[in-house]
């Protein structure tokens, strides 16, 4: 069993910045994919990133070029740094873990794990 906690969200205005933090009980979550995903009210959980053991990222279409994840080893803990953000940002934020090798990363029936949900609100 891995327990992930999110943290880090909140209010922030159009163009600001934010960094959510998952921290994970379990050093065993180096080998495995971690991604985060988002659910705005009356949408579809949305895939947002991913990261793979070996280092390499995907990102959504939506988000690219302004979202980064990273991980930090020594602290069982990924990020996800939200660069100019926009309204339509706003959801609830999940981070999850997906312990088998998958090119499906983007599917979050993939994932195995999940943490319980941080809010993200963007005003305009």
């Amino acid at each position: 069993q891995v327990r992930l906690v999110e943290s880090g969200g909140g209010l922030v205005q159009a163009g600001g910045s934010l960094r959510l933090s998952c921290a994970a009980s379990t050093r065993a979550f180096l080998g495995y994919t971690v991604g985060w995903f988002r659910q705005a009210p009356g949408k579809e959980r949305e895939f947002v990133a991913a990261r793979w053991s070996n280092s390499i990222t995907y990102y959504g279409d939506s988000v690219k070029g302004r979202f980064t994840i990273s991980r930090d080893n020594a602290k069982n803990t990924v990020y996800l740094q939200m660069n100019s953000l926009k309204p339509e940002d706003t959801a609830v934020y999940y981070c999850a873990i997906d312990r088998h090798v998958s090119d499906a990363y983007y599917s979050a029936r993939e994932y195995d794990y999940w943490g319980q949900g941080i809010q993200v609100t963007v005003s305009s």
